[in-house]
């Protein structure tokens, strides 16, 4: 029963954290924000993101409140999650925070890019959730696409980024001891 309790409220925890990384992702790639999943997005993140936002407001075009409360979430995932699993961290340093943020980030990615290249088979014509997913993954599959020639409208750019982000994961599992943790 605890661990059902657990699983759901690290999920709420991870899920929070992904729209708020989608939300700094969205401003630092300037997507619409007239878009439906945009807008959900902003909706979403407002409330836990509002707090922070006289002492952290803006640099620029970006806004820094959502990711300060993104790096409380995530600290209070890793100092509680991995007490209750066992995994007990002697200090969260910014170091913990940094690739908690960026595995979940890695992941979101991932997520994004396979369905995208499901709703690209599926659906026809114009939809808004593609075109968003579309500008959110641009900066990371438009260098591949400019090394790798094209070949008669074969996209093989998110085959690569897929290998790219495994063997990420692989080196750095290997290499830091808690990434398994986050």
């Amino acid at each position: 029963m605890m661990e059902a309790i657990l699983y759901l409220v690290r999920f709420a925890f991870d899920a929070l954290l992904m729209i708020l990384i989608v939300r700094f992702w969205l401003q630092w790639v300037k997507a619409d924000f007239y878009n439906p999943l945009s807008q959900f997005i902003v909706k979403v993140s407002n409330p836990s993101s509002c707090s922070f936002t006289p002492c952290y407001s803006r640099f620029g075009w970006l806004r820094f409140s959502h990711n300060v409360s993104g790096l409380s979430y995530s600290h209070v995932k890793i100092f509680y999650f991995g007490r209750f699993s066992g995994r007990k961290f002697r200090g969260i340093s910014l170091l913990h925070w940094i690739v908690s943020i960026n595995k979940t980030s890695g992941f979101l990615l991932f997520m994004i890019m396979i369905i995208m290249a499901v709703m690209s088979r599926v659906v026809q014509g114009y939809n808004p959730t593609l075109a968003i997913f579309y500008q959110l993954t641009e900066p990371f599959l438009n260098p591949i696409r400019r090394i790798i020639p094209n070949l008669g409208g074969l996209d093989l750019s998110m085959i690569v980024a897929f290998l790219i982000m495994n063997v990420i994961n692989i080196l750095l599992s290997s290499s830091l001891p808690y990434w398994s943790a986050l």
